[in-house]
Formats: C-alpha cells, structure tokens, sequence
C-alpha cells in the first residue's frame, strides 16, 4: 500500500500562503481544530511547499506575527512511498504528520491515517499488542490537584496518565485534552520577558485550545486545583494483550482516543497508543 492509498490529498488539505501573518493560520486552525496547518508559497510555476506551523509554534512565540518565522520544517514524504516506510519515519522522527510533497504539497498523511488503514486490512495487523504496548505506565493519583497531573503529563513527556485510586487500582484515564478544555490563557509577570495574551486577545488559548497535538508552557495558562477525578474520563476502554493491532486499531477509531490501558489478569499491564500500532506493520 502506498501513501497516495492512505493520504488526504491536496485538495482537502487547507494550507496558508507565504508571505502571511499568525492570523492567517489561526484563523484555519480555530476554524478546522486542526493541529498543524502545511504553508506554501504561490510562485510562477504554481506553488511551493514550505513548512508547517502549528498550535504550539504560534503559542511558544507570542510576539511573532510573521508566518515564515513561525513555521518550521518537518519530515516529508512522496505518494509513492510505502506506506510501511512511512510508518518507520513516523516512529523514528517522533512525527504524527507528515507532508506529502513532489516538486510541490500533494497531500498529508497522519498516524490516524495509518491506523486506518491497519483497521481496515491494508496493512499487516494481526500482530498481538501484547508484544506492541509500552510497558512503562504514566500515571496519577486521583486526588492530586490538576496543576500538579499537568506537570506530571508534561514531564513525562506522553499525553495521557492512568488515574489509580486509594488502593492503586485504575479509576480513569486523564489526557493533555482534558486539561487544554479547562486551561485558560492568564497575564504573564513582568519579570518573565514574554508576552501573554489577555482575555480579549484573538489569539488567546481558548481560541485553539480544541485542535491537539503537543504541549503548553503553564506560566501562560490557568489550571484549576480541583483534583484529578473531577476532570478524568472514568468510564474505561481496556483491552487485553491477545488482542491483535487490527482490533485495537478499530476500538480507537470507534471510541475516538489515542491510547488505551493494557490489562492481564485483571490488573493494569501496560499502555497500547497508536502510535504503538505502527510499530507491527
């Protein structure tokens, strides 16, 4: 299977055009809750990829307002490329989109892309999971404030942590988009040397805080101090280690989430993402 089989080609891809400003990509990302948007320059010839911007470059740097100096460059691929190679770079470059490109941007493809395609039998996936889940567990105490979880998330550099109770059994899952949902942008000190939005900001984080992907800087956001099992998800999908990538891909698909708890013999075993599901194609 080739990445042409698996990608959202170019005319369903929204791209913004060089030279622009951040309105220009906040505009499609609040719009489309998209985490990343491709940038390309109109030229003669037609046009000419460039670069992505996503979510956290227009947050990371907020006195930048000029697009080529927010984007970034990322892994490409060509539509020809198998779409198994294209799984090794995604693993390999830590990348969950990557840019179709041929002289000029012919499409996108992302790991959901791919773990559709193993949900649907293109690919291998009869791999059990049990053999593809991350053994290492992020995980949290119910009680502890959402301030603290979000440091602990963070730290552990994973979107997610499994909520354990007052005996260490699993009560939910918390995931970075819990947390975007009730984090609000807040005015930074003086002695920081950054600009924060304020409220009436058109960029402010509640704008974007919906479209994914990667993490914040919490000097620039509120968090409450509830504790965790006020804003964890307690009604569990679990799965066991027989079963096989293809299934498990289907289940996150059905439930729209990207990881779900490993359990053997009743008990917490491990971690399955999605991304985890390329590692067996």
């Amino acid at each position: 299977m080739h990445v042409a089989d698996a990608m959202t080609p170019r005319a369903d891809v929204v791209t913004v055009d060089l030279p622009g400003t951040r309105d220009d990509a906040l505009e499609y990302l609040q719009e489309r809750g998209f985490s990343s948007i491709p940038v390309v320059k109109p030229t003669e010839n037609g046009e000419a990829y460039r670069g992505l911007v996503s979510r956290d470059d227009l947050i990371e740097n907020p006195d930048e307002d000029q697009l080529a100096l927010l984007m970034r460059e990322v892994p490409t691929t060509t539509a020809d490329t198998d779409i198994v190679d294209v799984a090794a770079m995604m693993l390999e470059e830590h990348a969950r989109r990557v840019p179709v490109v041929d002289d000029e941007l012919v499409g996108i493809i992302t790991v959901t892309d791919v773990v559709r395609a193993i949900a649907r039998g293109d690919v291998d996936g009869e791999t059990p999971v049990a053999s593809l889940a991350t053994n290492a567990v992020n995980t949290t105490y119910h009680e502890t404030p959402l301030t603290v979880a979000e440091r602990e998330i963070h730290y552990a550099n994973v979107p997610y942590a499994v909520v354990l109770d007052d005996e260490g059994e699993m009560a939910g899952m918390l995931t970075e988009v819990d947390i975007i949902e009730v984090a609000r942008v807040v005015e930074g000190e003086d002695d920081t040397g950054e600009s924060i939005a304020n409220q009436d900001d058109e960029w402010m984080w509640e704008g974007i805080k919906a479209v994914g992907n990667r993490y914040f800087p919490t000097r620039n956001v509120e968090i409450p101090r509830e504790p965790v099992s006020t804003f964890m998800t307690d009604d569990l999908v679990t799965v066991s280690g027989r079963k096989t990538a293809k299934e498990v891909a289907k289940l996150l698909l059905s439930n729209d989430i990207e990881q779900v708890p490993l359990i053997d013999g009743g008990a917490l075993a491990g971690i399955v993402r999605d991304v985890d599901l390329l590692k067996g194609i």
